[in-house]
């Protein structure tokens, strides 16, 4: 018995369109064929010729789960960590769709991350091998440096997500 690798993770979302144009638009995922649950939602992933859905995207009845709304946040799980490549053009992304982010220096290795949030309030994580990177280091002056346990989301901050959606 062995674990191999994660599959996919699943969030619950009360704007189905604005949460798929985050992942595809702002985070640059790819959008994957999915099986007709009965229930909408959208499959999400790596682009290119082995990308595989990494992230399942529900909303309707599910999502609610006998509830009037849907839960926003991360609750117990503290983050979703992506790795990538291009620090400084999600930086540009993110102040393109008017989204707060945060910055972090990983002490003692050549990792840098960005922190946002997606619409329903669940925190990403983007991290880079700064060997991989050109330009300035993370920001890690205050207000911008990301702070373990801190929240920034503001849900008024997707207002453009949502009104194109």
């Amino acid at each position: 018995m062995m674990i191999t690798g994660l599959f996919h993770i699943a969030i619950k979302t009360a704007n189905l369109p604005a949460t798929v144009k985050f992942y595809t638009e702002v985070v640059g995922l790819a959008e994957f064929n999915r099986p007709n649950f009965g229930f909408p939602g959208a499959w999400l992933g790596t682009a290119g010729p082995a990308g595989f859905p990494i992230i399942h995207i529900y909303a309707g009845g599910p999502a609610l789960g006998g509830r009037k709304t849907v839960a926003q946040g991360t609750a117990a799980i503290d983050h979703v960590s992506l790795s990538a490549v291009g620090f400084h053009d999600f930086v540009k992304r993110f102040k393109k769709y008017d989204l707060d982010w945060r910055e972090f220096e990983v002490p003692g290795t050549t990792l840098w991350q960005l922190f946002v949030y997606d619409p329903s309030g669940v925190q990403l994580e983007i991290t880079f091998d700064a060997k991989n990177e050109h330009g300035r280091k993370p920001d890690m002056s205050k207000g911008r440096a990301y702070e373990a346990g801190s929240t920034f989301f503001d849900p008024a901050r997707y207002g453009g997500l949502l009104k194109a959606a």
